[in-house]
């Protein structure tokens, strides 16, 4: 189904039209059996979640429904992913926040105790999960041993930042909730991350922008003339951004492996392959696939036009984009406001940008 092609915050989905055109999608339609979990709810009790919101496209049955077993062997990696973790926008965010370091908060050497604290204090009730290496690889292992491409792909990269960028994409795919980096400190509780006005049943991802470089020489510093940022994220199980960002990259690290060419990755390349250049890319072609908006309501392609020097959130079909004050508050460039600004959420100490590879990010370094 379509949703609007808008980028104005009030505006609503449009009528549902033709169904998501992948196989996995079919399947799920038809009924496949799909092992699930319940997972905590960061919604507020009163708030309503009904029937899907209209115009969403929706690939898991009615809850409860059990669905006959689907070959997956016949399947390409997309459609594995989709079948697996299937997409509900009418669900309610799950109550989870996600974090990646070396050690716990239990470890005396875990030096982010101030950072990791605020987002307990400011989200009670969330499960709020440091993850270690250790138990990244197991959990990855029981989340995705039905599509073993990506074990292969995360275990084949050879830097600990791969792997800590490819983590964050896998576990909101298949659990959704917040990531957000170690460095970080939650200045707002994330109910106040959707406006109002926007019905949380017609919401499954929630982004910032981390660069808006409206200078000429733009390219020296950035990769992208809008670049959203991927320290922190929130999502609902199986948003088709993780699916497709889970299957490009499996792709083409395993793409890489074959052909000899991971163990020449270096820290430069590392935005434009994992990071945030091919994190904002894939949402660009996500606002702009027919698959999910009509484009026939569009004005012309979304592209960085739509979201430079915004100061308030802006609503593309089901994904709510967050002006750059909202992620990166105080860094006193591109329009970024101020820590206590009503918009800003989420302040990043940007730890990672002088901390060597060895002792930033989850994952053993590759001999």
């Amino acid at each position: 189904m379509t949703r609007s092609h808008s980028t104005d915050v009030a505006a609503q989905p449009i009528k549902p039209a033709a169904k998501l055109a992948d196989n996995a999608n079919e399947a799920a339609a038809a009924g496949a059996k799909q092992a699930s979990s319940t997972a905590p709810s960061s919604e507020p009790p009163s708030a309503h979640h009904g029937a899907a919101g209209a115009g969403v496209a929706q690939n898991g049955p009615p809850a409860g429904q059990q669905r006959p077993i689907v070959d997956m062997s016949k399947m390409s990696l997309y459609e594995k992913l989709a079948y697996q973790y299937p997409y509900d926008v009418s669900s309610k965010f799950p109550a989870y926040i996600w974090q990646t370091w070396k050690w716990t908060p239990a470890n005396g050497e875990f030096q982010f105790r101030e950072q990791e604290a605020t987002w307990t204090e400011q989200h009670p009730g969330f499960t709020h999960e440091v993850i270690t290496d250790n138990v990244a690889v197991h959990l990855l292992r029981l989340l995705y041993a039905s599509v073993p491409e990506v074990l292969d792909a995360y275990h084949a990269l050879p830097l600990p930042v791969l792997k800590a960028d490819f983590f964050r994409y896998l576990i909101l795919l298949a659990r959704g909730g917040i990531y957000s980096d170690i460095d970080t400190y939650a200045i707002r509780s994330a109910l106040e991350w959707i406006p109002e006005s926007v019905p949380r049943e017609s919401v499954g991802l929630v982004i910032g922008i981390e660069a808006d470089p409206d200078r000429p020489d733009w390219k020296d510093w950035y990769s992208r003339r809008i670049q959203f940022c991927q320290w922190t994220i929130q999502a609902k199980p199986g948003h088709p951004v993780l699916r497709e960002i889970v299957a490009r990259l499996t792709s083409e690290i395993l793409r890489r492996k074959r052909s000899g060419e991971l163990s020449r990755v270096q820290d430069k390349n590392v935005i434009e392959f994992t990071g945030p250049a091919v994190w904002t890319d894939i949402i660009f072609e996500y606002f702009n696939d027919e698959r999910y908006f009509d484009m026939a309501t569009s004005k012309g392609a979304i592209d960085y036009r739509n979201f430079t020097g915004m100061t308030m959130p802006k609503r593309v079909g089901d994904v709510i984009v967050l002006p750059i004050t909202s992620f990166s508050p105080g860094v006193n460039t591109m329009g970024a406001k101020d820590y206590d600004d009503p918009m800003a959420f989420v302040k990043h100490d940007f730890e990672g940008t002088w901390k060597p590879e060895s002792e930033r990010h989850i994952g053993e370094v590759t001999q």
